[in-house]
């Protein structure tokens, strides 16, 4: 190797590095969901309605858990809380176009958390939802 083709060589290295570490701050490369970061207080997550506001969908991150809630507000103003845990081998799921994709084994479920597709045979785990004053509560 000639001490041009190193000094490209290196230059295109460093690059694709920098490009490595700054990708995540774009705006196209954030989530293109919202995440509600919470702690739970007595078995239950507080969520302000105001968040629902400008989307039908929320994911609530619990703070220690390992798994994140979708949360769905339906046309009936009634919510869906899910539990983003694949029911085949404990994986996060990750949202896709009509509800949750396990990258592990390739299980689907749908937006109300039923398996659409295999290796899981079991629904997502699913909360309780209440409304107390400006909040929705999920017990967990």
């Amino acid at each position: 190797m000639n001490r041009k083709e190193f000094l490209r060589y290196g230059c295109n290295t460093c690059l694709m590095g920098a490009l490595a570490m700054l990708a995540p701050a774009l705006p196209g490369c954030s989530p293109a969901y919202s995440v509600f970061k919470t702690e739970a207080h007595d078995n239950q997550l507080n969520v302000p309605l105001t968040m629902f506001e400008k989307t039908n969908t929320l994911f609530v991150r619990p703070k220690g858990w390992q798994y994140d809630i979708a949360v769905h507000k339906n046309e009936d103003g009634q919510y869906l809380a899910l539990l983003l845990q694949c029911t085949h081998m404990d994986n996060q799921l990750t949202p896709s176009q009509n509800g949750y994709l396990c990258s592990l084994h390739g299980s689907r479920f749908n937006s109300q958390g039923e398996v659409l597709k295999g290796p899981a045979e079991t629904n997502l785990k699913k909360y309780t939802t209440t409304i107390n004053n400006h909040n929705l509560i999920i017990s967990i």
